[in-house]
């Protein structure tokens, strides 16, 4: 297998953790990395990605130029927000862009956003594929469970997360946590606002299975702390917002062929007694056979509490040869698979 040379597109908590998978692999060459801040242009890849014991020669700039002339083949496009002049940009000089970002600024991968992308596509003869955040690879798992099933009625994904890890005051106090309880219509507009995201994991989902949404229906619910919770970064009071279970419905007349829920909680302490599962994922598909999949994540003891976005950083840097043998064009679930680890290449590194 050729090595594919790789750019990765910023340095945060996602990206640093791309970074030491490209590094860990003995398939791809780290050659470039963009920054969007000045403080970390010139510093190496390694000290970028919390190995600083690793010299790779390898210095962060934001001169877009620069990069486009190393040759390489592949990015790795992990940044908060998109930029989606750098993405056309990217493409059209013919580089695949694997993204971990879902475009939700931009308003998702449709529309004009998606005219705009397949046209660089065609110009650079480029491929552009968005593996998605967290659930991001669990879809294609999903997908595939259909195979050994026949007369499929309907497919669903549960993920449920004990959050009280994820240290971002200010995502739990945009989604309402901490505050007085219930689901005012405020507060369900924001998490509508925020779990947008994942109507696009429905549709993409949907086309893989070769289903056309009637209607994709929101729905949203929290529950309250049954006593005061202090994670020492957030503060919770009793009868406050403590966790939420909310999702979409992809319907087709009127019935729920795709369901995605999340459930996300910061304390299992709840007034109203939801049954928490200790499995992050829960996958179920309504055919003949019936299929009831559970999923639970054991992390090793040494890893600190961002650790937990290697699964969304890996599947991205797994994917990347398969994007790069794929069609040009916005790829989707069926025209890439399953991606996998290099497991054979690490058994034999470690003798």
């Amino acid at each position: 297998m050729d090595k594919l040379r790789v750019i990765q597109w910023t340095t945060g908590k996602v990206g640093k953790l791309s970074m030491r998978g490209v590094l860990d692999d003995p398939h791809l060459d780290l050659v470039g990395v963009y920054a969007y801040s000045d403080d970390k242009c010139g510093t190496d890849a390694g000290t970028l990605c919390g190995r600083p014991e690793t010299v790779t020669g390898i210095k962060a700039t934001h001169d877009v130029d620069a990069l486009l002339a190393l040759g390489a083949d592949s990015v790795l496009y992990t940044p908060f927000e998109a930029d989606l002049d750098h993405i056309v940009t990217l493409l059209e000089a013919g580089l695949d862009v694997v993204s971990t970002n879902l475009l939700m600024n931009l308003g998702g991968v449709r529309g004009d956003v998606r005219e705009r992308l397949e046209a660089a596509c065609a110009t650079g003869n480029s491929s552009f594929y968005v593996t998605g955040i967290n659930p991001g690879w669990i879809n294609a798992v999903l997908v595939s469970l259909t195979a050994p099933t026949r007369n499929v009625t309907s497919i669903s994904l549960t993920e449920s997360a004990d959050c009280s890890v994820y240290e971002s005051v200010e995502t739990w106090g945009f989604l309402g946590m901490g505050e007085p309880g219930g689901a005012t219509p405020a507060l369900v507009e924001r998490a509508h606002t925020w779990l947008i995201m994942f109507k696009d994991v429905v549709q993409r989902i949907g086309e893989a299975i070769g289903v056309t949404f009637d209607d994709i229906e929101f729905f949203c619910e929290y529950a309250t702390a049954a006593e005061k919770v202090d994670l020492g970064w957030f503060c919770m009071e009793k009868g406050t917002n403590a966790a939420l279970r909310g999702g979409w419905n992809g319907k087709v007349g009127g019935r729920t062929v795709t369901n995605l829920t999340v459930i996300w909680y910061l304390t299992k302490t709840l007034a109203e007694g939801w049954d928490l599962d200790d499995d992050q994922y829960h996958l179920v598909i309504d055919g003949e056979p019936h299929i009831d999949m559970r999923m639970r994540f054991t992390p090793p003891k040494h890893w600190g509490n961002h650790e937990w976005d290697t699964m969304t950083a890996m599947p991205a840097v797994n994917a990347l040869h398969q994007i790069r043998a794929a069609r040009p064009g916005v790829l989707g679930l069926l025209d890439v698979g399953l991606p996998h680890a290099p497991v054979g290449d690490w058994i034999r590194a470690r003798g």
